[in-house]
């Protein structure tokens, strides 16, 4: 177990991480993501409140649909946290924060405002994300409903006579489906799931295999300094609204560059680079490693970068760090296609 956002996780389980990600990768896995938020936004003005608090636009989907977006700083415009929407039914919207940000959202998104109800509902439900190429076929065989759901869709269904949702979402890259359970059969569901034949995995493998989708986390490649632009997420501003936190400081910097940017270095042996170390072209550092570890697919060291936009697809790099450099070329994310 490891702390992580506040909560204790399993970093692996039994078999490590490398199994896992490649269980993952080849059939399903189940992750425990409860450390996840969920911040209900009911009401008449659930709608405008999360266009003006958050950069998608919720215009482009519908409800029954799941969309990916940022809190910005409305001053900086750097990412407070990255989120998905499950847009529920017509003015029902879960919001689900990364582990330590649901306070900071509720914040942002709440108020006076009577037309919208916002609390915190994260200690009434359990977070299942079954993932992988096998991961509707074993789940079908616990809940139909539930494996049914569409990509970036959402859900009813019903376990054990207690409703529950799904939404076609997840963090490695792959398809899969997200499973949101009350607490009150949350045991009985996982005991379930492992019953399909789908082994947990851990915090070690949903990082890795985020890494090789080159999905960003908050901390590394997002966070205080970094907008949706240095993280090549522009496509998650919705330019066409009036109005939205951050709003101006994106556009200035639309305006002045975008520097430093995220790139993929792959590396051309096993051992992993690290948060931290240096990326160098002809003897000058022009960024940083933000996330780094060892691809069991590729079987090579893989890294996301903040670097200098200079550096393209197709560039050899030096990634230096305490003891070691490690030669490196700039690769098209993702590092492996789900």
């Amino acid at each position: 177990m490891v702390p992580f956002g506040g909560w204790e996780m399993p970093l692996a389980y039994g078999d490590g991480t490398v199994a896992e990600h490649l269980a993952c990768r080849q059939d399903a896995v189940v992750f425990d993501v409860s450390h996840l938020g969920t911040v209900r936004v009911e009401g008449p003005g659930a709608f405008p409140r999360l266009q003006e608090s958050l950069t998608n636009d919720l215009r482009k989907v519908e409800p029954g649909r799941a969309q990916y977006t940022h809190l910005l700083d409305p001053n900086d415009g750097s990412v407070l946290d990255d989120i998905i929407v499950w847009w529920v039914d017509e003015q029902r919207f879960d919001v689900m924060p990364n582990a330590s940000n649901t306070d900071r959202v509720v914040a942002a998104i709440g108020g006076d405002d009577t037309s919208l109800s916002v609390w915190d509902t994260t200690a009434e439900r359990v977070v299942l994300a079954v993932q992988g190429p096998g991961a509707r076929e074993r789940l079908a065989t616990v809940s139909p409903e539930a494996a049914a759901v569409g990509r970036f869709r959402v859900t009813r269904f019903v376990h054990e006579g207690v409703e529950c949702l799904s939404a076609g979402t997840g963090y490695t890259g792959g398809d899969g489906v997200e499973c949101a359970v009350p607490v009150a059969i949350a045991e009985g569901f996982w005991e379930a799931v492992l019953a399909a034949g789908i082994p947990p995995a851990g915090l070690g493998a949903r990082d890795t295999l985020r890494l090789e989708a080159g999905l960003p986390l908050h901390g590394h490649e997002l966070g205080p300094g970094t907008t949706p632009l240095n993280a090549g997420l522009g496509w998650v501003v919705g330019w066409d609204k009036e109005e939205f936190r951050g709003r101006d400081a994106l556009l200035a910097q639309q305006e002045s560059g975008v520097d430093p940017v995220l790139r993929g270095l792959l590396c051309e042996g096993r051992r992993p680079p690290r948060e931290g170390h240096e990326v160098v072209v002809d003897g000058t550092v022009v960024g940083r490693v933000t996330s780094g570890n060892f691809s069991p697919v590729l079987g090579l060291g893989i890294a996301l970068v903040a670097t200098s936009p200079d550096v393209v697809v197709g560039d050899e790099v030096v990634i230096r760090g305490p003891s070691a450099e490690l030669a490196a070329r700039c690769v098209e994310l993702p590092f492996v296609a789900g």
